[in-house]
């Protein structure tokens, strides 16, 4: 029986503890980063019976989930660059859609060919995407007008996919509640300060915050995204990547349907994603050293407002409601050494016994439509570490209070996982 109906529950000594000062804790494994993956790797190996705690610095979705367009991935988007990550997308997009209720909306998705664009994109798009199975289909004139609640004079063409939207406030509190339904402690605001290691382990993780405690663990798996070579460097492993930023802005408009994409290979400004009495434009990808103290540059803004109202005319006179970046946690393993275990072009899982950490994964990469699957893939390693032997539930298992909205906005504020993505769904959801 599922815990949250009434079965049994493996209760974690941190879950209750409060504020905890000058002991060790043991836990099986600790999960560090709280975002989507973080989060749903949690709620992995809780669901397979292993004992595990998470920690986050902050609120939950604090970093790169919470601070995306908010796309829920068909996988059209990458079916000619990458047709294995399309049908990641694929899959994924699904099983979201059975689980996660009120979390997503199936909106659908266009993606379109302006007057004055090459049509060689959007026929080789369109090809992509049926070699891989992803539901495309073109649409008449009229359908076109009303998706984008006017006139479609300036689109030559589109054909229709199944995108939707994610509200990652909204899947990253309700994934949360799964993991503490099956014995998981959940710590926000708890900062890891230092890593002691013995050889080649990890011997204890030294945390602040509302934790203030050292706590040791079998096995530690890094999901802190673009934080993730910070963390490797406090044990003393050196973690290749090649982070990106990008804009999103958000103003107010009503009547765009469907999330909105432009055929042609990739460019800043290219997709426009609806949020209720909103749309989001994004986005840019401008390399940068790191997920703090980066450069918010203001052509970055006007460039995306410019090719935004070529998509979707008018758009960029909009009133302004708010405009955030967000780090893309690229890996970029070095050439001269053997890298991670790539699970997919998308993400890899990286056993640092290569590093001589015995007792650390690290899981980096990939996107929120993909993040349950990297969580199967992260348990996996670990479980195939720790020699437990047990399956993968989670995508069959719905998430608690996904049609709860009251409930659900109750654990947004619990968990601190309000972000400029999502909105608490008080009143329900806003689709």
């Amino acid at each position: 029986m599922h815990p949250a109906e009434g079965g049994p529950a493996r209760r974690n000594p941190l879950a209750a503890a409060g504020r905890i000062s000058d002991i060790t804790h043991h836990t099986t494994v600790l999960v560090i980063g709280g975002g989507a993956t973080g989060v749903g790797t949690a709620r992995d190996l809780a669901t397979r019976g292993v004992d595990v705690t998470l920690l986050e610095r902050g609120g939950l979705g604090g970093g790169t989930s919470g601070r995306s367009h908010g796309v829920l991935h068909s996988g059209a988007r990458y079916a000619r660059s990458d047709p294995d990550d399309a049908a990641s997308c694929r899959a994924e997009s699904r099983i979201l859609a059975a689980i996660a209720g009120d979390c997503i909306a199936p909106t659908g998705g266009m993606f379109v060919q302006l007057v004055d664009d090459d049509p060689t994109d959007y026929d080789a798009r369109l090809a992509a995407c049926r070699s891989v199975g992803i539901d495309a289909s073109p649409m008449a004139a009229e359908a076109i007008a009303a998706a984008i609640g006017g006139r479609g004079d300036h689109i030559a063409r589109a054909f229709a996919v199944p995108d939707g939207i994610v509200w990652p406030s909204r899947l990253i509190a309700a994934t949360a509640l799964d993991a503490e339904a099956h014995g998981a402690s959940v710590r926000t605001h708890a900062p890891v300060e230092g890593v002691a290691t013995d050889g080649d382990r990890i011997t204890g993780v030294d945390v602040g915050g509302r934790v203030d405690a050292r706590i040791t663990a079998d096995h530690v798996v890094n999901a802190t995204g673009a934080w993730a070579p910070q963390l490797a460097a406090l044990a003393g492993i050196e973690l290749g990547m090649s982070p990106t930023r990008g804009v999103m802005i958000a103003v107010a408009h009503r009547g765009l349907e469907r999330v909105l994409n432009r055929c042609r290979p990739p460019a800043d400004g290219d997709i426009i994603v609806p949020h209720g009495s909103e749309v989001v434009l994004g986005t840019t990808s401008v390399a940068v050293e790191g997920p703090e103290g980066f450069e918010r540059a203001g052509w970055e803004r006007e460039r995306v407002r410019r090719e935004a109202d070529a998509l979707l005319p008018g758009v960029a006179d909009a009133p302004l409601e708010r405009i955030w970046w967000g780090v893309r946690p690229l890996y970029a393993p070095r050439a001269d050494r053997p890298g991670g275990r790539g699970i997919s072009r998308g993400f890899s899982v990286i056993d640092h016994r290569i590093d001589g950490c015995a007792n650390m994964h690290t899981v980096i990469g990939g996107k929120l439509t993909t993040h349950r699957r990297m969580a199967e893939a992260t348990a996996d390693a670990v479980c195939d570490r720790l020699g437990v032997d047990a399956g993968c539930v989670t995508a069959t298992q719905r998430l608690p209070a996904a049609t709860q909205p009251a409930r659900l906005a109750a654990a947004i504020t619990r968990f601190d996982a309000v972000n400029p993505t999502g909105d608490t769904p008080a009143a329900g959801p806003t689709a």
